[in-house]
This record gives structure tokens, C-alpha cells and sequence, in this order.
């Protein structure tokens, strides 16, 4: 390549509205991959998808397919994968996003509709903005000028776009063995992670694993009347509440015996950061023990994520017999999501009160991921980051957690997995509100193009 960063940052920028003006068609598509939800606008997200992957004029094949769910007889959602055979040597990569959303949840704390995308400040506002259509689009832009910047296009390439990672990716196991040789590559990029601010770009190289569940705790056969028997008998919520207390220390550290801590270095970072980022309220403190960012990145954590009972409006005078919630347990990189569900499994079989029953089902377990970054494509894309951002990249740990990278792993051994992303600490991905900085978007776009286009030059 011999084209500068000014070039490449030029060329970019001039095709830049084109790639604003598809991303906000992708979000307009309310694409919720839950099963509650319309699977019809998650099958019209996988044809806008495919389309804009044919107009590429890059790809010898470009399908939409879908696979069994490993834990039923349905289908998955559908995926979008397009390939182009490697030549002369050159290595092949596959670029991987997800074209599904999560729920908008409350809309009555959106600024705005969440699939009618908005510009204000600087930042695309609108659901699976940045999580992850704009993943989408960075492959798809720097694929379009790609044949601009290199004399010839000998890299193989495939685009892998999955509809359900916003719910687990049930099909993703199967997709990978049903197409296996569709999806075999030298090097996997993940568009599915972030930067460390607006200024500097980062490369995730640790996620925590995670195990979920449903616990259901039971005290009666039947609810009971609060006043005639509240005070001796003991009802669900209050077995539940006392139980899940002493998961935690009394500074909020995770305190179940058998989960593990890792190791992680830590960029420089300040408590006053996290709380400006995350939105803790004046007077509220902090949890657990450690830097803050070794709680985040190579710490477990526990957390009810839901629950079963009576809301405010519904609520009567009664001693519950039941209450059953979802339970999600972040497993430090090193420890495997099945020893960290055991333990948790035994802390609660140990500690539940007044004798109650506990009841586990639903199980869902994703590995930690920790990466290598000595390797060429590692060091590739960190130039490449550099470049493109003029600040240089640091990698980080993340405290989610994308449990289908351990699946990539297994089944491409030798494949280097990198990790990279278009949110920053504002994006707000899951939440209301979420949003897009829209001159990270391009910036990325540019380090992705100089990635290619550096891989095109490379003979395995």
C-alpha cells in the first residue's frame, strides 16, 4: 500500500455519508432478536444486510442461513455470511458483527423513538446504533474501498453477520459446524467491543465468562395472609433476600468460596472516572476491593437481573409461597463457566434459610476469552488503530461478556481472534438512549481499511 493516513482518512471521509446514510436504514429495522418480538423485522435486517454485502461486488457468494438451536428443534435466527476466496497466498479473515438488537425496555426514558435514528451533539442515537450495526458498517465500508486503495484484492474474506447474539446466539454452535469450511479463516475480527474514550483507540483483549440462571425459592405451599402470619412464618422474599446477602462482603465484594480472581494490567484509570461513566449517584459508593478495574475486568460478580413477584400495583397483603429470578454470575478469565456455576450452585445449597427450597433451571453458560497479542494480526490491527486515531491503542479487559468467542476458538484453533468496537464509555449499549459518536465511527472505518489492506500485502 502506498497510499498515506492522510489519503486513507481523505478517501474515508468522502464516502463517509453513504455509510451514515445505511447505518441509520439498519436501525430503523427494530431487529430484537427475543423471541417475544417480530422474527419477520429480524429476517428483513439479514436482507438489507446481504444486500449491502453484494453491493461490495467483493464476495464470490453472499447467503442467508440459519441453523438448529442446540437446546431445541427451532430454527435460529438468520445470519448473513459472504465469502471470497483467498489467492496467491494471502490469508483469509473473516469480520464478524451481529445485525440484532436488544429490546428498546422503557420507552418512556428514550430522548427519542429508539428506531428512528437521530444526529445531536455529535453522536447517532438510536437502538443498536453502536450495538452493533455500526460493526456492520465498518466491514462494509472499508470492504467498499478497499479495491480503491489496493491494486489488487488477493485476500480472502468472509463476512459472518449473526441475528440472535443479543439473545444468546442458541443456533451459533451448529452454525459453526454446518458451516464450517464457509467460515474458515486465518484471523477472526470481532466488531463487538469498544474504545477506551473518544481520543484513544483499544483493543479488548480479556471478557469475563458468564453463567446465568433461574432460582426459584419456596417457603409455602400456598401465599398466606401478612398480618395472621407474618412474623413467625417465613415467606419466599425474605429467605431470597437473606440468601442472595451473603453473596457479597461488606464492601460488595463477590464472597462465594471456589470463584476465582485473575490477573489483569491496569491503565492508568481513577475511581472518579468510573463513577463519572457509569452514573453513580453523588452519595452512593463504589463496590468491592481492588482496583476498580480489576473488580470490572479479572473479578467475579453476582447479580439478580430479574425477578418474579407481585409489582407495586398488584401487591396484596400476603406471605409469598414463591419467588423465582434470573441470576447472572461474570466469571474471571481463567476460571471455566461450569466450576463457577458449581460453586455458586453449592454457596447457595449451603446458605439458603429457614430450610427453604431452591429450585435451579435454565442454566446458560459462555466462557472467559483472554487473547495473545504477540501474533502478526494482533499487531497489525494495533498499528493500524494507532494510525488511524493518532493516539496509540491500549488494550484492555471488559467486564461482559461474548461467550461465542470461546466457540470461534474451539473451532478454528489456529485462527487469531481480535477483538475490536465502535462504543465508548457514553454509548450506553443495552440501555435507553443508546448512542453512536459518530467521529469514532469514521475513525474506525479508517483502521479497519489500513487492517485489509496491510493483510492484503501479508503471504502466510
Amino acid at each position: 500500500m502506498t497510499a498515506s493516513i492522510s489519503d486513507v482518512r481523505a478517501m474515508v471521509s468522502q464516502a463517509f455519508p453513504q455509510s451514515m446514510h445505511d447505518l441509520t436504514q439498519l436501525v430503523r429495522i427494530p431487529s430484537v432478536s427475543w423471541s417475544s418480538f417480530d422474527p419477520s423485522q429480524v429476517v428483513k435486517s439479514a436482507e438489507q444486510v446481504a444486500e449491502l454485502a453484494r453491493g461490495t461486488n467483493l464476495f464470490d457468494t453472499v447467503h442467508i442461513q440459519r441453523a438448529m438451536k442446540s437446546d431445541s428443534d427451532e430454527l435460529g435466527q438468520p445470519a448473513v455470511v459472504a465469502r471470497r476466496q483467498a489467492a496467491h497466498g494471502k490469508p483469509t479473515i473473516l469480520l464478524y458483527a451481529h445485525h440484532d438488537v436488544q429490546p428498546p425496555g422503557d420507552l418512556a426514558v428514550w430522548e427519542s423513538e429508539p428506531f428512528e435514528p437521530i444526529e445531536k451533539d455529535g453522536r447517532l442515537f438510536g437502538r443498536g446504533a453502536a450495538d452493533d450495526k455500526a460493526g456492520i458498517m465498518a466491514h462494509i465500508s472499508a470492504l467498499r474501498l478497499l479495491p480503491e486503495l489496493v491494486e489488487n484484492v488477493d485476500l480472502g474474506i468472509v463476512l459472518f453477520v449473526e441475528g440472535e447474539e443479543e439473545f444468546g446466539s442458541p443456533s451459533f454452535e451448529n452454525f459453526l459446524k454446518d458451516h464450517h469450511a464457509l467460515l474458515e479463516a486465518d484471523v477472526i475480527v470481532v466488531a463487538d467491543s469498544g474504545n477506551w474514550d473518544l481520543e484513544t483507540p483499544a483493543l479488548t483483549t480479556t471478557l469475563r465468562g458468564n453463567a446465568t440462571f433461574k432460582l426459584t425459592v419456596r417457603t409455602l405451599d400456598h401465599a398466606l395472609h401478612s398480618g395472621m402470619f407474618g412474623g413467625a412464618v417465613p415467606d419466599a422474599f425474605m429467605a431470597f433476600a437473606k440468601l442472595t446477602s451473603s453473596f457479597y462482603s461488606e464492601t460488595g465484594s463477590v464472597q462465594v468460596e471456589g470463584l476465582t480472581h485473575s490477573v489483569a494490567q491496569i491503565p492508568e484509570y481513577e475511581d472518579d472516572q468510573m463513577r463519572l461513566e457509569s452514573g453513580v449517584l453523588d452519595a452512593v459508593s463504589l463496590i468491592g476491593d481492588g482496583h476498580v478495574l480489576e473488580r470490572l475486568w479479572s473479578q467475579p460478580s453476582i447479580t439478580v437481573t430479574g425477578m418474579d413477584i407481585p409489582d407495586v400495583a398488584n401487591a396484596s397483603n400476603t406471605l409469598l409461597p414463591s419467588v423465582s429470578s434470573r441470576i447472572s454470575v461474570r466469571v474471571a478469565p481463567g476460571q471455566s463457566a461450569s466450576d463457577a456455576f458449581e460453586a455458586v450452585r453449592q454457596h447457595i445449597l449451603k446458605h439458603v434459610p429457614y430450610g427453604a427450597q431452591v429450585d435451579f433451571e435454565d442454566i446458560n453458560l459462555g466462557e472467559s476469552f483472554s487473547t495473545d497479542t504477540s501474533g502478526w494480526a494482533a499487531q497489525s490491527i494495533s498499528h493500524s488503530l494507532t494510525s488511524a486515531w493518532g493516539k496509540d491503542v491500549v488494550e484492555m479487559g471488559v467486564g461482559g461478556s461474548i461467550p461465542f468467542i470461546s466457540s470461534f476458538v474451539s473451532a478454528f484453533p489456529t485462527a487469531q481472534v481480535l477483538v475490536t468496537g465502535v462504543e465508548d464509555p457514553d454509548s450506553r449499549a443495552h440501555s435507553p438512549n443508546e448512542s453512536l459518536h459518530i467521529e469514532s465511527f469514521e475513525r474506525a472505518i479508517v483502521a479497519e481499511l489500513l487492517f485489509l489492506a496491510e493483510c492484503n500485502s501479508r503471504e502466510l
